[in-house]
């Protein structure tokens, strides 16, 4: 079977700083895949190179068998979460995901609905943004990572700000997903979120990847 990521010799460097070198891995569709590794690592790193966030030295990155930064800017079909979600402060999370939603119009309102509601908060919520907890804006965040239906996700640390309840939600969600043969791309200090969803993990160390 063709492998869903690719990634080939992939080296990325910050002028003289070298982040990560020759790395090569092969990911399947419909798998989940841990990042593991101290913070500078280089994880976020990666995983921005593979949302084609920021361009790789050398190598090449394939996804559904394209080259980012060559035959496509961005996978076709990927929800993202890297770092701290940015909402619109001032509004309701239902109507940060409407804007959202709305650049590409692929959804309705009432997916927008059911979609927060999956991700544990309620899309009727009049309260701001600016006021919510650091684990309703978590929750929000996943909820727009998901709402289009992507077929790849990549979430760095999703667990980050939920309580014990709202950690065993995202993990019901996200093995719901996985049930639904999306690819997942999942970084998380936290070990028990791996071993529960991780088909295979990968760790970060001294610019080198290695399978655990």
């Amino acid at each position: 079977m063709e492998p869903y990521i690719e990634l080939t010799h992939v080296t990325k460097k910050f002028r003289e700083d070298t982040v990560f070198h020759d790395i090569n891995v092969s990911m399947e569709r419909g798998k989940v895949y841990g990042f593991s590794g101290n913070n500078g690592s280089g994880k976020t790193v990666l995983m921005k190179c593979i949302c084609g966030f920021l361009p790789v030295t050398e190598g090449t990155i394939r996804v559904g068998g394209k080259v980012i930064g060559k035959e496509i800017d961005f996978p076709e079909s990927i929800g993202v979460i890297i770092e701290t979600p940015g909402f619109l402060p001032n509004l309701t999370g239902m109507r940060n995901l409407e804007i959202l939603a709305g650049l590409r119009r692929k959804i309705s309102k009432e997916q927008i609905r059911c979609t927060i509601e999956k991700a544990g908060l309620d899309p009727n919520l009049k309260k701001s943004v600016s006021k919510y907890s650091l684990g309703m804006r978590q929750r929000l965040g996943i909820a727009q990572a998901i709402m289009e239906d992507p077929e790849f996700l990549i979430l760095d640390e999703p667990f980050n700000g939920l309580d014990k309840h709202g950690v065993a939600d995202i993990r019901t969600l996200l093995l719901d997903l996985k049930k639904q043969e999306k690819t997942i791309i999942l970084a998380s200090h936290n070990s028990e979120d791996i071993r529960i969803l991780c088909d295979k993990v990968y760790e970060m160390d001294g610019g080198r990847m290695r399978l655990l």
